[in-house]
Protein backbone atom coordinates (compact mmCIF):
# COMPACT_ATOMS: atom_id res chain seq x y z
CA UNK A 1 0.00 0.00 0.00
CA UNK A 2 1.62 3.35 -0.82
CA UNK A 3 2.13 6.06 1.59
CA UNK A 4 0.54 9.36 1.13
CA UNK A 5 2.79 11.71 -0.96
CA UNK A 6 3.57 14.86 1.20
CA UNK A 7 2.88 17.08 -1.83
CA UNK A 8 -0.73 16.06 -2.81
CA UNK A 9 -1.95 17.38 -6.46
CA UNK A 10 -5.48 18.60 -6.33
CA UNK A 11 -7.58 17.51 -9.26
CA UNK A 12 -10.06 20.52 -9.51
CA UNK A 13 -9.38 21.86 -12.62
CA UNK A 14 -8.57 18.78 -14.31
CA UNK A 15 -11.98 18.63 -16.22
CA UNK A 16 -14.96 20.97 -17.05
CA UNK A 17 -13.89 23.51 -14.32
CA UNK A 18 -10.54 24.04 -16.01
CA UNK A 19 -8.32 22.91 -18.60
CA UNK A 20 -10.84 19.74 -19.69
CA UNK A 21 -8.25 17.57 -19.89
CA UNK A 22 -9.06 14.14 -22.32
CA UNK A 23 -8.88 10.86 -21.33
CA UNK A 24 -5.02 10.32 -22.81
CA UNK A 25 -3.85 14.20 -21.45
CA UNK A 26 -5.30 12.86 -17.86
CA UNK A 27 -3.63 9.45 -18.07
CA UNK A 28 -0.48 10.50 -18.90
CA UNK A 29 -0.41 13.12 -16.02
CA UNK A 30 -1.60 10.36 -13.45
CA UNK A 31 1.59 8.69 -14.74
CA UNK A 32 3.89 11.41 -14.63
CA UNK A 33 2.95 12.60 -10.74
CA UNK A 34 3.11 9.10 -9.61
CA UNK A 35 6.69 8.89 -11.50
CA UNK A 36 7.79 11.38 -9.44
CA UNK A 37 6.54 11.01 -6.22
CA UNK A 38 3.16 12.35 -6.30
CA UNK A 39 1.06 9.61 -5.58
CA UNK A 40 -1.90 11.35 -4.11
CA UNK A 41 -4.82 12.54 -6.49
CA UNK A 42 -7.50 15.33 -4.33
CA UNK A 43 -10.40 15.20 -5.62
CA UNK A 44 -14.38 16.45 -4.29
CA UNK A 45 -17.77 14.74 -5.84
CA UNK A 46 -18.70 18.48 -7.22
CA UNK A 47 -15.85 19.03 -9.12
CA UNK A 48 -16.48 19.83 -13.11
CA UNK A 49 -20.52 19.64 -11.97
CA UNK A 50 -20.08 16.16 -10.92
CA UNK A 51 -18.23 15.07 -13.36
CA UNK A 52 -14.28 15.03 -12.91
CA UNK A 53 -14.03 12.10 -10.63
CA UNK A 54 -15.61 9.88 -13.33
CA UNK A 55 -13.40 11.36 -16.31
CA UNK A 56 -10.40 10.60 -13.91
CA UNK A 57 -11.48 7.26 -13.34
CA UNK A 58 -11.32 6.65 -17.05
CA UNK A 59 -8.44 7.58 -17.32
CA UNK A 60 -6.91 6.05 -14.53
CA UNK A 61 -8.00 2.64 -15.80
CA UNK A 62 -6.38 3.70 -19.05
CA UNK A 63 -3.27 4.77 -16.98
CA UNK A 64 -2.48 0.65 -16.14
CA UNK A 65 -1.02 1.89 -12.52
CA UNK A 66 -2.17 -0.57 -9.48
CA UNK A 67 -4.52 0.88 -7.80
CA UNK A 68 -2.02 0.32 -4.77
CA UNK A 69 0.71 2.64 -5.48
CA UNK A 70 -1.94 5.69 -5.79
CA UNK A 71 -3.67 7.28 -3.00
CA UNK A 72 -7.52 8.65 -3.73
CA UNK A 73 -8.73 11.80 -1.42
CA UNK A 74 -12.52 12.81 -1.82
CA UNK A 75 -14.96 14.53 -0.07
CA UNK A 76 -18.59 15.10 0.39
CA UNK A 77 -21.49 17.24 1.60
CA UNK A 78 -22.29 19.90 -1.15
CA UNK A 79 -25.54 19.76 -2.70
CA UNK A 80 -24.24 22.21 -6.04
CA UNK A 81 -26.50 23.98 -8.39
CA UNK A 82 -25.27 23.40 -11.72
CA UNK A 83 -26.16 20.71 -14.85
CA UNK A 84 -25.96 17.79 -13.08
CA UNK A 85 -28.60 17.46 -10.04
CA UNK A 86 -31.80 19.01 -9.36
CA UNK A 87 -30.91 21.30 -6.84
CA UNK A 88 -32.52 24.46 -6.84
CA UNK A 89 -29.82 26.46 -4.05
CA UNK A 90 -26.79 25.34 -2.74
CA UNK A 91 -26.84 23.51 0.12
CA UNK A 92 -25.11 20.49 2.31
CA UNK A 93 -26.44 17.34 3.28
CA UNK A 94 -24.62 15.25 6.06
CA UNK A 95 -28.18 13.09 6.41
CA UNK A 96 -26.32 9.46 7.22
CA UNK A 97 -27.78 8.01 3.79
CA UNK A 98 -26.45 10.62 1.32
CA UNK A 99 -22.85 10.42 3.44
CA UNK A 100 -23.09 7.06 2.43
CA UNK A 101 -24.54 7.44 -1.00
CA UNK A 102 -22.00 9.92 -2.16
CA UNK A 103 -18.64 8.19 -1.03
CA UNK A 104 -20.18 5.09 -3.33
CA UNK A 105 -20.67 7.71 -6.12
CA UNK A 106 -17.18 8.63 -5.92
CA UNK A 107 -16.00 5.28 -5.85
CA UNK A 108 -17.99 3.93 -9.08
CA UNK A 109 -16.39 7.12 -10.58
CA UNK A 110 -13.28 6.78 -9.79
CA UNK A 111 -13.50 3.43 -10.85
CA UNK A 112 -12.29 1.79 -6.98
CA UNK A 113 -12.78 -0.40 -4.24
CA UNK A 114 -12.05 2.33 -1.54
CA UNK A 115 -10.81 5.66 -0.99
CA UNK A 116 -7.82 6.02 1.17
CA UNK A 117 -9.50 9.58 2.77
CA UNK A 118 -12.85 10.68 2.88
CA UNK A 119 -13.44 14.23 3.92
CA UNK A 120 -17.00 16.18 4.80
CA UNK A 121 -16.17 19.34 2.58
CA UNK A 122 -17.97 22.02 4.22
CA UNK A 123 -19.44 22.59 7.76
CA UNK A 124 -23.49 22.86 7.38
CA UNK A 125 -25.27 24.73 10.31
CA UNK A 126 -27.78 21.49 10.27
CA UNK A 127 -24.56 18.60 10.90
CA UNK A 128 -25.56 15.79 13.01
CA UNK A 129 -22.37 14.38 14.99
CA UNK A 130 -24.17 11.11 15.99
CA UNK A 131 -25.52 10.77 12.05
CA UNK A 132 -22.38 11.52 10.81
CA UNK A 133 -20.57 8.83 13.02
CA UNK A 134 -22.62 6.26 12.08
CA UNK A 135 -22.24 6.67 8.43
CA UNK A 136 -18.11 6.74 8.63
CA UNK A 137 -18.34 4.01 10.95
CA UNK A 138 -20.93 2.21 8.36
CA UNK A 139 -18.21 2.87 5.58
CA UNK A 140 -15.26 2.04 7.29
CA UNK A 141 -16.05 -1.22 8.52
CA UNK A 142 -17.35 -2.47 4.98
CA UNK A 143 -14.12 -1.38 3.64
CA UNK A 144 -14.74 1.89 1.53
CA UNK A 145 -13.11 4.64 2.94
CA UNK A 146 -9.74 4.03 4.93
CA UNK A 147 -9.65 7.29 7.12
CA UNK A 148 -12.05 10.23 7.62
CA UNK A 149 -11.83 13.91 8.11
CA UNK A 150 -13.23 17.23 7.36
CA UNK A 151 -12.17 20.46 5.31
CA UNK A 152 -12.41 24.26 6.34
CA UNK A 153 -13.86 23.54 9.43
CA UNK A 154 -13.26 25.22 12.53
CA UNK A 155 -12.04 24.19 15.79
CA UNK A 156 -15.58 23.95 17.32
CA UNK A 157 -16.36 22.25 14.66
CA UNK A 158 -13.79 19.67 14.97
CA UNK A 159 -14.38 19.29 18.43
CA UNK A 160 -17.95 18.63 17.96
CA UNK A 161 -17.51 16.03 15.33
CA UNK A 162 -14.64 14.47 17.27
CA UNK A 163 -17.17 13.78 20.21
CA UNK A 164 -18.24 10.85 18.48
CA UNK A 165 -15.78 9.53 15.71
CA UNK A 166 -12.07 10.38 15.17
CA UNK A 167 -11.32 13.12 13.07
CA UNK A 168 -7.64 12.13 11.05
CA UNK A 169 -7.56 15.02 8.53
CA UNK A 170 -8.44 19.17 8.28
CA UNK A 171 -7.93 20.36 4.76
CA UNK A 172 -7.94 23.79 5.25
CA UNK A 173 -6.97 27.24 3.82
CA UNK A 174 -3.70 28.34 4.51
CA UNK A 175 -0.62 30.20 2.77
CA UNK A 176 1.79 32.78 3.44
CA UNK A 177 -1.39 35.42 2.65
CA UNK A 178 -3.91 33.07 4.24
CA UNK A 179 -2.35 32.14 7.93
CA UNK A 180 -5.60 32.62 9.93
CA UNK A 181 -4.61 28.88 11.15
CA UNK A 182 -1.64 29.46 12.81
CA UNK A 183 -3.75 32.38 15.06
CA UNK A 184 -6.93 30.98 15.65
CA UNK A 185 -5.83 27.48 17.22
CA UNK A 186 -6.92 25.72 14.11
CA UNK A 187 -3.13 24.22 13.61
CA UNK A 188 -2.48 24.30 17.38
CA UNK A 189 -5.78 21.64 17.63
CA UNK A 190 -4.43 19.86 14.76
CA UNK A 191 -1.16 19.08 16.46
CA UNK A 192 -2.87 18.37 19.83
CA UNK A 193 -4.99 15.55 18.38
CA UNK A 194 -2.85 13.95 16.12
CA UNK A 195 -5.01 15.68 13.20
CA UNK A 196 -3.56 15.70 9.83
CA UNK A 197 -3.39 19.26 8.02
CA UNK A 198 -3.75 19.82 4.42
CA UNK A 199 -3.55 23.06 3.10
CA UNK A 200 -5.72 23.96 0.11
CA UNK A 201 -4.46 27.00 -2.15
CA UNK A 202 -1.06 26.80 -0.93
CA UNK A 203 0.61 29.85 -2.59
CA UNK A 204 -2.35 32.28 -1.46
CA UNK A 205 -2.84 35.21 -3.52
CA UNK A 206 0.80 36.08 -4.38
CA UNK A 207 0.72 35.51 -8.09
CA UNK A 208 -2.98 36.11 -8.17
CA UNK A 209 -3.28 39.61 -6.92
CA UNK A 210 -1.46 43.08 -6.58
CA UNK A 211 -1.73 44.97 -3.34
CA UNK A 212 -0.06 45.89 -0.60
CA UNK A 213 0.49 42.44 0.85
CA UNK A 214 1.80 41.15 -2.41
CA UNK A 215 3.88 43.78 -3.00
CA UNK A 216 5.68 43.58 0.28
CA UNK A 217 6.52 39.95 -0.50
CA UNK A 218 7.40 39.65 -3.85
CA UNK A 219 10.72 41.52 -3.29
CA UNK A 220 11.55 39.33 -0.59
CA UNK A 221 10.50 36.08 -2.31
CA UNK A 222 12.31 37.01 -5.05
CA UNK A 223 15.57 37.40 -2.79
CA UNK A 224 14.75 34.01 -1.37
CA UNK A 225 14.67 32.09 -4.33
CA UNK A 226 17.81 33.09 -5.03
CA UNK A 227 19.46 32.09 -2.00
CA UNK A 228 18.26 29.00 -1.90
CA UNK A 229 17.72 28.32 -5.63
CA UNK A 230 14.20 27.57 -5.79
CA UNK A 231 11.46 28.95 -7.72
CA UNK A 232 9.37 31.44 -5.86
CA UNK A 233 6.45 28.90 -5.84
CA UNK A 234 9.05 26.70 -4.07
CA UNK A 235 9.74 29.19 -1.47
CA UNK A 236 6.05 29.53 -0.58
CA UNK A 237 5.63 25.71 0.14
CA UNK A 238 8.44 25.55 2.26
CA UNK A 239 7.01 28.40 4.27
CA UNK A 240 3.97 26.25 4.76
CA UNK A 241 6.48 22.90 5.22
CA UNK A 242 8.29 24.52 7.81
CA UNK A 243 4.94 24.46 10.23
CA UNK A 244 5.61 21.95 13.01
CA UNK A 245 2.20 20.44 12.40
CA UNK A 246 3.18 19.03 9.20
CA UNK A 247 1.14 20.38 6.73
CA UNK A 248 0.45 18.87 3.77
CA UNK A 249 0.13 21.42 0.38
CA UNK A 250 -2.65 20.40 -2.14
CA UNK A 251 -1.28 21.93 -5.39
CA UNK A 252 -3.69 23.10 -8.24
CA UNK A 253 -1.27 23.60 -10.81
CA UNK A 254 -1.66 21.03 -14.14
CA UNK A 255 2.00 22.34 -15.68
CA UNK A 256 4.81 19.40 -15.23
CA UNK A 257 6.99 21.74 -14.30
CA UNK A 258 5.96 23.60 -11.26
CA UNK A 259 4.75 20.17 -9.54
CA UNK A 260 8.46 19.34 -10.06
CA UNK A 261 9.58 23.04 -8.54
CA UNK A 262 7.27 22.05 -5.93
CA UNK A 263 9.03 18.87 -4.98
CA UNK A 264 11.65 20.40 -4.61
CA UNK A 265 10.29 22.42 -1.66
CA UNK A 266 10.46 19.10 0.02
CA UNK A 267 14.36 19.78 0.37
CA UNK A 268 14.33 23.49 1.58
CA UNK A 269 14.54 23.77 5.25
CA UNK A 270 14.19 28.11 5.53
CA UNK A 271 16.40 29.66 7.71
CA UNK A 272 14.77 30.81 11.10
CA UNK A 273 14.76 34.51 10.31
CA UNK A 274 14.34 33.87 6.35
CA UNK A 275 10.40 32.43 7.23
CA UNK A 276 9.93 35.49 9.88
CA UNK A 277 11.05 37.57 7.02
CA UNK A 278 7.95 36.60 4.57
CA UNK A 279 6.12 36.50 7.43
CA UNK A 280 6.43 39.75 8.61
CA UNK A 281 6.17 40.94 5.02
CA UNK A 282 2.72 39.37 4.48
CA UNK A 283 1.46 41.20 7.42
CA UNK A 284 3.12 44.50 7.16
CA UNK A 285 4.64 44.79 10.31
CA UNK A 286 6.83 42.94 12.81
CA UNK A 287 5.79 40.36 14.80
CA UNK A 288 4.54 40.97 18.42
Amino acid sequence: MAQQSKIIIGCMSWGNWGKQFSTNEQADLIQFCTDNGNNTFDHADIYGDYTTESQFGKALKESGIEREKIQLISKCGIQYVGNSRDNKIKHYDYSKDYIIWSAEESLRNLKTDYLDTFLLHRPSPLMHPEEIAEAITSLKESGKIKQFGVSNFTTSQVELISSQIKVEVNQIEFSLTQHAAMHNGSLDQMMLKDIQPMSWSPLGSVFKQDNEATQRIKPVLKDLAEKYNISEDGILLSWILKHPSQVSPVIGTTNKDRILNANKALKIDLELEDWFSLLVASQGHKVP
